[in-house]
């Protein structure tokens, strides 16, 4: 079973900055693609950022310039660097990992979320 858990979340006051991570855990053989969805309260769940087995990252349009998505590969982790925040950024951020198990069995899972809140 693999398991994803994201923390960093919190309260920041606009233009201010908060790193997520997101570990997983379990049978892994391998994530070949990351990435970290937002929630707004009554609002759909949406990409923010993607990154690829091959380190090529693509963002929101909402995000660009101001998030940077990474990992580390070797402990199967996961960041965003959330810079210049604005309100309108405040959601619950999902990370998502897409792979491979151990005994070749698919992965696609979701973290349970962590809460960015950007206020005054």
């Amino acid at each position: 079973q693999v398991q994803l858990v994201e923390s960093g979340g919190g309260l920041v006051q606009p233009g201010g900055s908060l790193r997520l991570s997101c570990a997983a855990s379990g049978s892994i053989y391998t994530i070949y693609t990351w990435a970290w969805y937002r929630q707004a309260s009554g609002k759909q769940r949406e990409l923010v950022a993607r990154l690829t087995y091959d380190n090529k990252a693509t963002y929101a349009d909402a995000v660009k310039g101001r998030f940077t998505i990474s990992r580390d590969t070797g402990k199967n982790k996961l960041y965003l660097q959330m810079t210049t925040l604005k309100p309108e950024d405040a959601a619950v951020y999902y990370c998502k990992g897409e792979g491979f198990g151990d005994t070749g069995s698919p992965i696609s899972n979701w973290g349970q979320g962590t809460q960015v809140t950007v206020s005054s």
